[in-house]
């Protein structure tokens, strides 16, 4: 018997003849010989797949070997060669990599019981992934919007870290942090008129990280020259000037080689008769408000007068006009009154008016009103012409309710008795000083006591850095230099700005708008920060053109956040509701697509409160 056909000693399986191998060796000759991939696929980590009914516009599904799994994270971009068309396409990797076996479902049952019993059939596997198209890429590296999309088996490539950054645009001068998916790819942005005066939305949940996303924008602002300005309502950035001690933080820096450090060039202000967080610090001032830098309306709606009060408050206010003309306060000399014609009465008050001198007025009426003895009047000049006064008073025509009269007296003297208003011992703030390169002034409302006083702040300090910013943008023109740029970080945002309290300040509101609109032009900046998203009305989403989202766990506001802003894709909408603190994703006008960053821990100190 031929030993071929017989079995083995050590098997019962029949051994091969040999026949059959040069049957297969002739044939595979025949056909060309061992299939070798065409040399346009050398160097490709998957290929294109078809599509299915579920597919979506605008995205394409890859394969990969198992081996590739690891060379396509989320977020890595590809390039993608239709071999058939001869296209390039530039791609994002938006879902996955998953890995899926092959030939089965996942869900397939021998998978299931195994490892239901505590094993794991582990058959061979492949990677799948969902890309985004970004663009078509024509020679020379020039990208176009995409009209096609990549036929099926396609090859898929990387791109490396520096072809990566290329084409997200992801260099700058002010870091963000590291791209997540990649090993070392830093997210920056750029120190230019395209970014920062294009306004910022910083929002998230408590405990998200945008505290240390804000200090760690202020330290790197900071040290490139950038005047920063922020109203701290809780007292949180008063000792950035410090390193920080964190154990956790500098950890954090440590592994991605940063060092702590305090922000240099920092001033605390506080409103007089209230403290600071951090009364150890260095250079802190004591400030107050000017009467005469808000508008009659603005304080108007500040106060929340009915319409009766509100028409006693204006009539008082024009009353108080004529008095200090009438005692020379105001105006004096011609270039007052050339100035008193231009007077913008819904952007500024009336110049030289105090509080006390509006009250007085308000008081001395509800008298004549009330037919009660004269008051004695706070501000000297007006009780020492009390006659004069009232002769003013007579001539004018005012209301006889005297209810109404003592309501806009009580809230006025409210607001006097806040004792925030033209100070004799406590100067206004100088924004001349504020707008220094490369200054850091820290605006404490921890101690203001109450969103009312926060919005005097805001509103005085908003109109005095754009007007002096004006001044700064008309001399380094003549100069011929480029303006200092001005970014003005607003915290708890949703206070001063939320739906209720801009239909009840309409006039606070608009000028808010105005800078906003305004600011680009003059370098100016605003930085909203909130975590109460669903309380800022679409008027001020519609202002921010930039984006860092920290986790919001909420879906409904997702969902009102989706509809104003673009160019987030549906799996980085998801990401949102579970991101790790620290982690957010950052759409800025310079990135060619939002991305997912692992913010860098903040150098400085905060006082985190509680």
């Amino acid at each position: 018997m031929n030993k071929k056909n017989t079995q083995s000693a050590d098997s019962n399986i029949l051994a091969t003849p040999e026949e059959a191998f040069r049957t297969i060796e002739e044939d595979s000759t025949k056909a060309g010989g061992q299939f070798i991939p065409p040399e346009e696929y050398n160097g490709s980590v998957g290929r294109t797949m078809f599509d299915s009914p579920s597919s979506k516009d605008g995205t394409i599904t890859i394969l990969m070997p198992d081996v590739n799994i690891d060379k396509l994270p989320n977020q890595a971009l590809v390039r993608i060669k239709s071999i058939k068309d001869r296209r390039t396409y530039l791609g994002a990797i938006v879902e996955g990599p998953f890995a899926e076996p092959d030939g089965l479902r996942a869900d397939a049952t021998p998978l299931v019981v195994t490892s239901v019993s505590g094993g794991m059939l582990t058959p061979k596997f492949h990677g799948r992934a969902q890309a985004e198209i970004l663009s078509e890429e024509l020679e020379g590296g020039i990208t176009i919007t995409p009209r096609l999309r990549p036929k099926p088996n396609s090859a898929v490539f990387p791109l490396s870290a520096d072809e990566t950054a290329r084409v997200l645009c992801t260099s700058g001068d002010i870091r963000l942090g590291l791209a997540n998916g990649f090993e070392e790819l830093a997210v920056s942005i750029p120190n230019d008129k395209k970014v920062l005066p294009r306004h910022v939305g910083i929002l998230g949940t408590t405990g998200g990280g945008k505290s240390t996303t804000v200090s760690g924008l202020i330290a790197k602002a900071q040290a490139e020259g950038i005047t920063v300005i922020i109203i701290d309502t809780e007292g949180e950035y008063c000792a950035i000037n410090e390193p920080t001690h964190d154990p956790r933080m500098l950890k954090e820096l440590e592994q991605r080689g940063l060092a702590p450090f305090g922000v240099p060039n920092t001033h605390i202000y506080h409103l007089v008769g209230r403290d600071t967080n951090n009364p150890k610090h260095p250079s802190k001032k004591q400030f107050s408000l000017r009467f005469n830098s808000l508008s009659q309306y603005a304080i108007s709606e500040i106060l929340n007068f009915n319409t009766a009060q509100e028409e006693r408050f204006l009539k008082a206010y024009d009353i108080t006009k004529i008095a200090l003309e009438r005692f020379k306060i105001w105006p004096v000399t011609p270039q007052d009154r050339q100035r008193l014609i231009e007077l913008d009465e819904l952007e500024e008050g009336y110049p030289e008016m105090k509080l006390a001198h509006l009250y007085d007025v308000v008081q001395q009426i509800a008298c004549i009103k009330a037919k009660d003895p004269d008051p004695c009047l706070s501000t000297t000049l007006f009780n020492s012409k009390q006659s004069e006064l009232k002769d003013i008073i007579n001539t004018q025509q005012t209301e006889s309710h005297i209810f109404s009269w003592r309501a806009v007296q009580g809230r006025l003297g409210t607001l006097k008795r806040l004792g925030v208003f033209d100070s004799q011992s406590s100067p206004s703030l100088n924004f001349k000083d504020m707008l220094q390169p490369g200054r850091v002034s820290i605006l404490d409302l921890s101690d203001s006591g109450e969103p009312k006083i926060n919005n005097l702040v805001i509103a005085e300090l908003l109109r005095g850095v754009q007007l002096q910013q004006e001044e700064n943008y008309v001399a380094s023109t003549k100069a011929g230099k480029t303006p200092t740029p001005v970014v003005i970080f607003i915290e708890e945002a949703h206070e001063f700005l939320s739906d209720q309290r801009i239909k009840q300040m309409p006039t606070l509101f608009g000028q808010v708008a105005r800078i906003a609109r305004r600011g680009r032009k003059r370098w100016i900046g605003l930085v909203f920060i909130t975590q109460l998203p669903q309380h800022l009305p679409d008027d001020v989403i519609g202002l921010i053109n930039n984006w860092i989202l920290h986790k919001i766990g909420d879906a409904t506001i997702l969902n009102h956040l989706k509809r104003s802003i673009g160019g987030i894709n549906e799996a980085q909408w998801r990401n949102i509701l579970s991101l790790a603190p620290g982690q957010a994703i950052c759409s800025f006008v310079s990135l060619t697509r939002p991305l997912q960053v692992s913010i860098d821990p903040t150098p400085c100190k905060l006082l985190m409160i509680d």
